[in-house]
């Protein structure tokens, strides 16, 4: 038995081999152009993997059109008679390789500095941590930085914004910071 996996693309789910080639709905990558597809569930060899670690490389051979659908209408004794057609917009796309954590891993690695630079800022706090920012602030999101900027006062906001200007840059966060600066300015 040889390995497999269920994917989705555009919405759809596909169970789909290694060099397998499958038509499905238009894909804006583009001719040539390989892909990692969302990853439901590998399988084969007497077991099932639902691990989010396994990875699917997928390449689109060629944007292609599908079958012409023809549609008439036609209503006896009147003379109406209408006639239609409809070619979906579909992508070739060939599976190039199923792996498991192998193929995963460079890309862990590269999202890892990016994860682990937040938590340096906070265990280092001489060059980019700006003083007097909330606790933790590297981490949080954008929703949660909305959620709670209410109850910081305005050293901390003002902190943060001077953080989110010089590294960040996150527009959602910025907004937040400033409208709450404004806030707090009027009371």
């Amino acid at each position: 038995m040889s390995t497999y996996a269920i994917i989705s693309v555009g919405g759809k789910q596909y169970r789909v081999r290694e060099g397998e080639t499958l038509l499905v709905d238009r894909l804006k990558h583009g001719e040539g152009n390989t892909f990692q597809p969302t990853v439901l569930l590998v399988g084969g060899n007497g077991g099932t993997d639902l691990s989010p670690s396994a990875s699917v490389t997928a390449r689109v051979v060629a944007d292609v059109k599908g079958e012409k659908i023809r549609i008439g209408k036609y209503r006896a004794k009147k003379g109406y008679k209408k006639h239609t057609g409809f070619r979906a917009s579909l992508s070739r796309i060939e599976i190039e390789s199923i792996g498991g954590a192998k193929k995963a891993a460079p890309k862990k690695e590269t999202a890892a500095p990016k994860a682990e630079k937040p938590a340096e800022t906070a265990a280092a706090p001489a060059e980019d941590r700006v003083k007097g920012m909330p606790s933790g602030y590297e981490e949080l999101t954008i929703a949660q930085i909305k959620a709670q900027v209410g109850d910081w006062n305005r050293p901390m906001v003002e902190a943060a914004l001077a953080y989110e200007q010089a590294h960040g840059a996150r527009k959602g966060a910025i907004a937040a910071l400033e409208s709450a600066l404004a806030e707090k300015e009027q009371s």
